[in-house]
């Protein structure tokens, strides 16, 4: 399945690319023979410290010329500057946040007004210059929930604006964690019960919880924000026990661990044998490889396979792994 997008497309692009603070990301995903998805192309660009900062309320590209020229390099390493494009962006971009309601109005209209009522009690932002987009969640005793993405409109044109400077057209926007979880959706098998990423970046890092394909629970640690990602993942395991009737999780995948990053080593490790102590279970990385293989003569660290996560699972939002 697909969960959320900030702008859609109907028909997905073959190309992705990722803005994250340290670097630039791109993959072009083609199908083969029996219609076997194959990760053709890649290529990372590195980015200077401070020209790309994620935030929520303040514009995120700060050195619109760095920027451009690093995606222009980053387009011919890939093989070419493609007209159509995947944009994924930093989760600190948009608020995520989760509303219920009893009953469910027939007519989507009706549904979309409702759904911006109830977020613009705690947006930061004016509702009405924000990209809103929202996605059915789990459905309870209590009625239906909906998971709400909430992002101010010129901050998101910001990071559209700088590819179409170079001709490159950005069809959908999404979150980069929402895309780690597709790759593992659309893997040959997907969990189907309750399962927890922990999908750590440069600056940040997200612990989501799923029921299936159902999003139930998300928490984000920036660096502006008291308190460690172990902390973090104990309370949403805590949260999960005590508020979402949950009775243990069927996988625990770990995205992000590959390095690359500024983020200590250690702490990954750190947080991987925690979670692991406390759960009772295997911490396994998410390998995008499962939804769409690697040509031969592209290698495979662990870095390559974090890098390429979001991006694969955005080329294949909402389609079945051959």
């Amino acid at each position: 399945m697909s969960l959320l997008t900030i702008l859609g497309a109907a028909t997905p692009p073959t190309v992705a690319v990722e803005f994250a603070s340290t670097r630039l990301s791109a993959a072009r995903v083609e199908r083969r023979a029996g219609g076997k998805a194959i990760i053709a192309a890649h290529a990372i660009e590195p980015l200077p410290e401070g020209v790309v900062v994620p935030s929520l309320v303040a514009p995120n590209i700060l050195d619109r010329a760095a920027v451009v020229g690093a995606l222009g390099r980053l387009f011919d390493r890939l093989g070419g500057r493609p007209k159509r494009i995947g944009l994924v962006i930093p989760d600190p971009v948009a608020r995520v946040s989760f509303v219920r309601f009893e009953q469910v109005p027939a007519r989507r209209q009706e549904l979309d007004q409702l759904v911006r009522w109830q977020v613009k009690k705690t947006s930061p932002f004016p509702v009405e210059g924000a990209q809103l987009s929202y996605l059915p969640g789990a459905r309870t005793a209590d009625g239906q929930d909906f998971v709400v993405v909430l992002a101010r409109r010129d901050i998101v044109e910001g990071y559209e604006s700088v590819c179409a400077e170079i001709g490159a057209h950005a069809g959908i926007v999404d979150l980069s964690t929402f895309n780690v979880i597709n790759a593992v959706l659309a893997s040959p098998d997907p969990p189907e019960a309750d399962w927890l990423l922990v999908n750590v970046a440069a600056d940040y890092a997200s612990i989501v919880i799923l029921r299936g394909d159902a999003l139930i629970f998300l928490r984000n640690l920036t660096s502006d924000v008291d308190g460690t990602l172990e902390d973090l993942v104990h309370q949403a395991a805590m949260y999960h026990e005590d508020r979402l009737g949950g009775g243990g999780f069927s996988r625990v995948l770990l995205a992000g661990a590959g390095g690359g990053g500024p983020r200590p080593a250690a702490e990954v490790r750190h947080v991987r044998q925690n979670l692991e102590a406390r759960l009772g279970r295997t911490v396994d990385d998410v390998d995008p490889r499962l939804a769409a293989a690697l040509t031969d003569r592209i290698s495979a660290s662990p870095a390559l396979l974090d890098s390429l996560a979001p991006l694969v699972g955005l080329l294949l939002r909402g389609r079945e792994a051959a």
